[in-house]
């Protein structure tokens, strides 16, 4: 058993002794998790990697798969910060008719109005990547909902986007805590379950070494995690769209996304 969460359950049972408000616990029961999966191979469905952490995931309506019976895919980038090719993507995307979200920072956010604007104007869903990117495990639940608000807030009066339904957290890092709270604010947080390492500028491997890393992990009901830093993201999205639809995927928004079942 993991220290720490067995010394959470001996704080617990000493609260139930002596009587004292169970809220305490809760708040001191925050332990971090950092998503992780299996990757898929063959067409095989991809699993959550770390054994403890799926039935919160579940628990709290936060996905990282679609439909599985079905050959859907969603296409999802992590917007931190401009490197010159979310024009590119977004160019690739409006020639090819395929809907996109686009989790983005406060950085993101003031620094790239016309790009957010056009996000929007082509049909783009725009989530929330939080304000920071903080570890948000780390924070309380009042810092969380404000580094929230702030991109909402920000996102609508550049956009005009009334809506922000979807998270994706900080470096995938979650606790129980963070999925609850989050969850109370109107989010669904979404996870991946196709990536690669893209995220490193400076470890650029060119395009075929990007399409080959997603499609050796094509899947049905795949949300696909991609950083439109990436230069290989940027070249290879293209083939990567045309060869999935090619084996008969088909690019969902979110917004369609099957509603996933809470577990109590």
């Amino acid at each position: 058993m993991d220290k720490r969460f067995k010394w959470h359950l001996i704080g617990l049972s000493l609260l139930l002794l002596l009587g004292l408000p169970l809220q305490s616990a809760v708040a001191y029961q925050d332990h971090p998790y950092h998503f992780g999966f299996k990757k898929s191979k063959n067409g095989q469905l991809p699993s959550i990697q770390e054994e403890g952490f799926k039935g919160i995931v579940d628990r709290h309506g936060a996905v990282f798969l679609g439909d599985t019976s079905k050959k859907e895919l969603y296409l999802t980038f992590d917007n931190g910060y401009e490197n010159g090719f979310t024009a590119s993507i977004l160019d690739t995307l409006l020639v090819r008719k395929v809907p996109a979200i686009f989790f983005v920072t406060g950085h993101y956010v003031k620094e790239q109005p016309e790009l957010l604007k056009r996000m929007a104007t082509e049909g783009h869903l725009i989530g929330n990547h939080s304000w920071s990117h903080p570890d948000m495990t780390t924070i309380s639940n009042q810092k969380v909902k404000e580094e929230l608000d702030k991109v909402k807030a920000a996102v609508i009066q550049v956009t005009g986007q009334k809506e922000m339904a979807y998270l994706r957290p900080p470096r995938g890092i979650f606790s129980d805590r963070t999925l609850s709270v989050t969850k109370d604010m109107g989010y669904t947080n979404v996870f991946w379950s196709i990536a690669y390492r893209d995220w490193d500028t400076k470890v650029q491997r060119g395009a075929k070494f990007a399409y080959d890393s997603v499609m050796s992990q094509l899947h049905p009901g795949a949300v696909i995690l991609l950083h439109s830093v990436s230069k290989d993201n940027a070249e290879a999205l293209g083939s990567i769209i045309d060869e999935a639809r090619r084996q008969g995927y088909e690019f969902k928004s979110l917004e369609q996304l099957p509603t996933p079942t809470v577990s109590p």
